[in-house]
Order: structure tokens, then C-alpha cells, then sequence
């Protein structure tokens, strides 16, 4: 059986969580939204994350919307009290499945309440803040409002601890200004390399980083140089792209996405391969050269 605690231990909203998680994002439907084809078999992929040993849990109440809260609420609870989950607010969904930013303090005290209620929690352990920027990528301009309604939530006791999502450095230290920030959550994976100073930073003041897409996203990592190396690790060309995030930095956590129990088990696997110097600077390259 795979022993997640191999890949190490990182803090997290006051607690020490194991340094593979998992994201719910794909339990809800097509285009996360709607209910799953299977809900069973989604319930059965939570319980077995946990079982082995996951104890952070990335989700959102605008996944569905309201699905995967409720299938996390289902699943387990009463919660592990190891048990970290991480929410984010800042987004609702519209009819047809649009995105749709939301951020006025009407909005996201809304969003704070709707996950409350359907995590069937009295505080939330971790709240990012998720800026919805151009495409899957950060823009700039000021948050301080709308962090700082977050911040207010927080003082209620509504919300434990505070992170940000889809963000600049600059936002980032914007937000360390107004309150704690536990965790920045943006995208980064082998290929998609932008935030490697900003990583540094973090693990230079003890913050987590947790890549979203860390396997592409919705169209996944496609390398020669992948393919090869993994073979000869046998081991899929998924598990070394999550193994290279986690020997990346101590501070990335991850949280790979399944609706699967055969993927949810290969993902888990990605953190006992050990790589060797000579696989990490091929592997390197393939996101210097920008390849996929």
C-alpha cells in the first residue's frame, strides 16, 4: 500500500498536513458542473483518499455548484480532525456553466455562508480568495477590498485562516499586509514554470504553494522527455510530473483531481518515486524549453 507521508509533511492553516492531497474539483459533472455520472463512485474516491492517508482537501462551493461540498459532507463527516480542507470563494456559476467573478462583500460573505453549509462546518479551515484574471492566469490590480471582507469574516470566526489563488507577487504581499496568507494556490506544473521566483519566496517565509493543473489541466502534459524518463522509473508519465512538483520545492502541496479509484491510487504512488539528480535536470529542461 502507498505511504502518502513518504513525500513529507508541510504546514498548513496551523496544522502539518501531508504534502499529497487531492483536489475535487472532477467529482461534479462535465465542465465541474452538475451532479457526477456516479455519485457512488465518488463518494468511494473520498473515503479512499482519506483512508490513505490524504489529510488536505482541496474543494469550493462553486464546483457544481454546491456538489462536491455536499459529497465531501457526505463522505466523511464527521470530519478526521486531521482533517484540513481548503475552500475559495470569489466566483459563482451562471446557468449555462459560465464562471462568473463575484467578489463584492455581498457576494463572498454569501460564499463563505453557502460553504459553511454545505461542508457542515462552523468555521472554515482554510478560505482562498480566487481571482478569476485572464484565462488561468493572475492580472494585476489591487485586492485589499475584497481580502479585506475576508479578513473581517475571519475576525467572526467564521473563517480560520486565509489564503489567495490565481495571483502576482505583488497581490500576494498585498495580502500579507492585511492579514496571514497560509497558502497561494496558482497555476504551475513541469511546463507551466511562471511562478518559480514567487515559490522561493514562499518557502522563504514558511508559506505553502499549491499548483493548480499540476498534470496540465484540461489538456495534460505531453513530453518525449516525460515519457522516457518515466519508463525508465516505470512509472507513468502523470506520477513523475507529480513527483517532480513535490521534489521542486518543500512548500508545494499537492492536489491532483480524480473522479477515478485506479487514478486516485497511480496519483498516490507519485509521492514514494525518488528522483535522481540526472532525471530532475532532464525534466527541467522540458519546462525551460517551454515543450509539451
Amino acid at each position: 500500500m502507498t505511504d502518502v507521508t513518504t513525500a513529507g509533511a508541510f504546514p498548513l492553516g496551523g496544522r502539518s498536513v501531508n504534502r499529497m492531497g487531492y483536489g475535487a474539483m472532477q467529482l461534479a459533472g462535465p465542465g465541474v458542473f452538475g451532479p457526477p455520472k456516479d455519485r457512488g463512485a465518488a463518494l468511494a474516491v473520498l473515503r479512499e483518499a482519506v483512508a490513505r492517508g490524504v489529510d488536505h482537501i482541496d474543494t469550493s462551493d462553486f464546483y457544481g455548484p454546491h456538489i462536491t461540498n455536499q459529497l465531501i459532507r457526505e463522505a466523511l463527516h464527521p470530519y478526521p480532525d486531521d482533517l484540513v480542507i481548503v475552500t475559495k470563494v470569489g466566483a459563482v456559476r451562471g446557468k449555462d456553466a459560465s464562471w462568473i467573478p463575484a467578489m463584492t462583500s455581498t457576494d463572498l460573505t454569501a460564499a463563505v455562508h453557502d460553504n459553511l453549509r454545505n461542508l457542515g462546518v462552523e468555521a472554515l479551515d482554510v478560505v482562498n480568495l480566487r481571482f478569476m484574471g485572464s484565462g488561468h492566469g493572475p492580472s494585476e490590480g489591487s485586492i485589499e477590498e475584497p481580502f479585506t471582507v475576508l479578513a473581517q469574516l475571519q475576525r467572526q470566526g467564521l473563517i480560520r485562516h486565509l489564503g489567495v489563488s490565481n495571483v502576482t507577487s505583488a497581490q500576494v504581499a498585498q495580502a500579507r499586509g492585511i492579514a496571514e496568507v497560509v497558502c497561494v494556490q496558482n497555476h504551475y506544473n513541469l511546463v507551466h514554470r511562471a511562478d518559480d521566483a514567487l515559490i522561493d519566496e514562499l518557502a522563504d517565509i514558511g508559506t505553502a504553494y499549491v499548483p493548480f493543473f499540476p498534470l496540465g489541466g484540461f489538456t495534460p502534459l505531453q513530453s518525449s522527455t516525460l515519457s522516457e524518463a518515466a519508463g525508465e522509473l516505470r512509472a507513468t508519465p502523470m506520477q513523475l510530473a507529480l513527483a517532480w512538483l513535490l521534489h521542486r520545492a518543500p512548500n508545494v502541496l499537492l492536489i491532483p483531481g480524480t473522479s477515478s479509484l485506479g487514478h486516485l491510487h497511480e496519483n498516490l504512488r507519485a509521492a514514494e518515486l525518488k528522483l535522481s539528480r540526472d532525471v530532475l535536470a532532464r525534466l527541467d529542461v522540458i519546462g525551460e524549453n517551454n515543450v509539451q
